[in-house]
């Protein structure tokens, strides 16, 4: 089959590899029917050092099952299945706890031997635990907006969720990119009213705002922090969403965050320290978040998905077929797509 592989920064190419195989009786075949690139996945894209050997990346996608292994129970050949982005047993206690991103038997797609979501086939470990079946068939115009329950929509409703979103509370979600539009959707979803997005690419914002944001910020740093404050009779929003992972966002997220509030970041740190000095621990902000167990939260989200109550498929703006993956990374690193689509 064919995959996507990463050689080394801006090097992705697409190749010829082994064809999945049933290896342990807990094992499903899903033949990939959408897939995406993430934001996460750019970090590598950016930064990865030069390597003889291409190594596999995707972990989101969604597929039809067409091999299962002995011990797996309550899917078969056909089913059409979302996959979380990280596989589990779904029965340990940890993901009893709904930490499934802690299981003691998962772990990550495109590791340690493990398919890459980005190709035509995966082998799924713990595939009875992981793949969660869809109510639909594969061609179904809804299948942007299921993809989307992967990883891109839980994250930014695990923001939300740790951050104790309500319909009292306000918010400033930080970043315009995928999950920070999926936070503010996650957000409008939980009742909240005053929802503030903080980006400055008017295409995302209007998609913000048609999501649920009631204010958008362009400004940032100093100016942002004003501007919120402004917005808010001078106290800032009871809760923050940092959904950008990079230092100046949780600073700006510690500067808009009210008295009290919370501060929940799903961005993927791309700093060793987190800057809460004196200042931040006397007006006693809780800092939360963290990596989002998407599997605890897809049967929550699947009903509103499928009625069309929320439709958080928008945040794909561009689609490419296996070939023209190479593109998408492109086109996702210089901000011309906010999300790209898969379609083999």
């Amino acid at each position: 089959m064919r995959a996507t592989l990463i050689y080394g920064a801006g090097d992705v190419r697409i190749e010829d590899v082994p064809d999945p195989v049933l290896q342990d009786p807990t094992d499903a075949i899903v033949r990939v029917v959408r897939s995406c690139i993430c934001g996460s996945d750019l970090w590598p894209y950016g930064s990865r050092a030069a390597t003889a050997e291409g190594g596999r990346i995707g972990h989101e996608f969604l597929g039809v099952v067409e091999d299962v292994g002995a011990d797996v129970a309550g899917i078969r050949r056909g089913d059409l299945v979302v996959a979380p982005f990280v596989w589990a047993d779904n029965t340990c206690d940890f993901c009893r706890e709904g930490l499934q991103t802690s299981c003691r038997h998962g772990g990550l797609w495109a590791r340690d031997g493990i398919d890459g979501g980005q190709g035509e086939a995966v082998r799924v470990p713990q595939a009875q635990g992981t793949l969660v079946k869809l109510p639909v068939g594969p061609d179904s115009a809804l299948l942007p907006a299921l993809l989307s329950l992967s990883d891109v929509f839980p994250t930014g409703h695990h923001c939300a969720v740790t951050a104790g979103v309500n319909p009292r509370t306000t918010v400033t979600v930080i970043g315009d990119g995928a999950v920070g539009l999926s936070a503010v959707l996650a957000a409008k979803r939980l009742g909240a009213e005053q929802i503030i997005l903080m980006g400055r690419h008017k295409d995302r914002t209007d998609l913000g705002r048609e999501f649920g944001a009631t204010d958008v910020v362009a400004e940032r740093g100093e100016e942002g922090v004003a501007r919120v404050r402004e917005l808010t009779g001078g106290d800032g929003t009871h809760t923050v969403l940092e959904c950008v992972g990079l230092k100046p966002a949780i600073e700006t997220a510690f500067g808009v965050v009210r008295d009290g509030g919370t501060v929940s970041r799903v961005g993927a740190p791309q700093y060793p320290d987190v800057p809460a000095d004196f200042g931040v621990f006397s007006r006693n902000i809780t800092l939360t978040g963290g990596v989002a167990p998407a599997r605890a939260y897809i049967e929550q989200l699947l009903p509103d998905v499928l009625e069309g109550r929320v439709q958080p498929g928008k945040v794909f703006d561009r689609t490419v077929t296996l070939d023209e993956v190479p593109d998408g990374y492109r086109a996702m690193a210089d901000r011309s797509a906010l999300k790209v689509l898969i379609q083999p």
